[in-house]
C-alpha cells in the first residue's frame, strides 16, 4: 500500500485524522463484536457517565517501521493487563480475551498508509480508550459503554532535538493514597491540568509530584514516571502505591540490568537524596525518555551533573538501547514485539 503524502519529517506531536477507527459497545451485559468504521465522531447522551462521572480510562502506544521494513507494535500486551487493571478499578467492563491486542492490530492495518517510514523520526501513536456512554444520574456506574481505537502520525515528542527539562516540586497531589494514581483513568490527569499550566506559566516543564501523604518522597510526574541514575551508576525508580505502572519505565528497568549490565532498584526515592543523583530522567511512551537537568524545590535549586545541554551518559544509552530494540536495529526480549502483517 502506498503511503500518504505527508512530510513525515515536520510532523508535531499532534492529532490527525486518519482513515479508520475501531469501536465496540457494552450492553445488556454483554459486548457486541466490534467493528471499523470511518466516522470520527462520538454521539452520546447527554446524561452520559463519562460527562456526569468521569468513567473513562485510556491507554497509549505506538507502531514503528522496523529497519527490516516490518510494522510493529511494542509490548501491547501490557496495555492490555493495564486498561484491565484501570477499567476493573472504574467498575467498567473489561474487554473479552484478545479485544484489546486485535483491535490494534486492525487500526494499523486498516491505517497501514499512515505508517511513517523508517528513518522518518516520525511513528503512528494508537490511542485506545473506554469510556461510559450510558445515562446515569445517581451516582453509580454506568450500564454502557463504548471502547474505541483511534490512531495518529506523530513526530517526535521534542522538536529540533532533546534538551533537559527543568522541574518544580509541585505544591500540588496528583493522586490521594489508596486513590487512582495506579490507573490510567482520564481523570487523574484532568486533576493535573491547572498545576502543569501553573508550571509553565512559572517557567518550569513540568512538576515533580511527592507523595500525598507525607510529601516527602518522589512520585511521579504528570503523565511520566521517574528514573533516576546513581553516581555509581545505578539506576532507581521510585516505589509507590500510586504510581502509573509505566510500560516504557518497566522495559528500561529491563534494559538497564539485562543489555547493559548495571545494578537496579525500584524503592522508595526521598526527595532529600535526589541531590545527590547524577542523572534524572521522565519516562513515558511518547517521548521514551526526558532528560531532567534542573529540580527547583522552593527557590532551592537542584542541579543535576548531567548538565543542561544533553542526556547524561547512562540515560543516553538506556534511550538508545531501548529505540533500538523498539526500530529493529537490536535484538528485542522475548514478546516485545508485535509485527502486524
Amino acid at each position: 500500500m502506498e503511503k500518504k503524502n505527508v512530510d513525515w519529517g515536520n510532523l508535531s506531536f499532534s492529532y490527525m485524522p486518519t482513515d479508520e477507527r475501531y469501536v465496540s459497545r457494552f450492553k445488556d451485559g454483554a459486548w457486541d463484536e466490534g467493528c471499523m468504521t470511518k466516522d470520527p465522531v462520538v454521539q452520546m447522551s447527554e446524561c452520559a457517565g463519562v460527562l456526569q462521572y468521569c468513567q473513562a480510562c485510556f491507554e497509549g502506544l505506538k507502531a514503528y517501521t522496523t529497519e527490516k521494513g516490518q510494522t510493529v507494535v511494542f509490548r501491547p500486551d501490557m496495555n492490555a493487563e493495564r486498561l484491565k487493571n484501570s477499567c476493573e478499578r472504574l467498575e467498567m467492563p473489561v474487554l473479552p480475551e484478545g479485544r484489546f491486542v486485535e483491535s490494534v492490530e486492525k487500526v494499523v492495518k486498516a491505517n497501514w498508509a499512515w505508517v511513517p517510514p523508517y528513518g522518518s523520526g516520525a511513528t503512528l501513536y494508537i490511542r485506545p480508550f473506554m469510556y461510559a456512554c450510558g445515562p446515569v444520574i445517581g451516582v453509580a456506574p454506568a450500564k454502557e459503554y463504548e471502547y474505541r481505537a483511534f490512531c495518529t502520525p506523530v513526530g517526535p515528542y521534542f522538536k529540533g532535538g532533546v534538551k533537559p527539562l527543568t522541574i518544580r516540586v509541585s505544591d500540588f497531589d496528583r493522586a490521594a493514597p489508596r486513590g487512582t494514581g495506579h490507573i490510567k483513568a482520564g481523570l487523574n490527569y484532568a486533576m493535573s491540568l491547572h498545576a502543569i499550566v501553573d508550571a509553565h506559566h512559572q517557567g518550569f516543564d513540568e512538576n515533580m509530584y511527592l507523595d500525598p501523604a507525607t510529601r516527602t518522597k518522589v512520585e511521579e510526574t504528570g503523565g511520566a514516571n521517574f528514573l533516576f541514575v546513581t553516581k555509581d551508576n545505578v539506576v532507581v525508580t521510585p516505589k509507590s502505591d500510586s504510581i502509573l505502572p509505566s510500560i516504557t519505565r518497566r522495559s528500561l528497568m529491563v534494559v538497564a540490568e539485562k543489555y547493559l549490565g548495571l545494578k537496579v532498584e525500584q524503592r522508595e526515592v526521598l526527595l532529600d537524596e535526589v541531590k545527590d543523583f547524577a542523572e534524572c530522567g521522565l519516562c513515558g511512551t511518547a517521548a521514551v525518555i526526558s532528560p531532567v537537568g534542573k529540580i527547583v524545590d522552593h527557590g532551592k535549586e537542584i542541579c543535576l551533573p548531567s548538565g543542561m545541554s544533553d542526556m547524561g551518559p547512562v540515560t543516553k544509552k538506556l534511550y538508545d538501547t531501548l529505540t533500538g530494540i523498539q526500530m529493529g536495529r537490536i535484538e528485542a526480549p522475548e514478546g516485545w514485539i508485535h509485527v502486524i502483517e
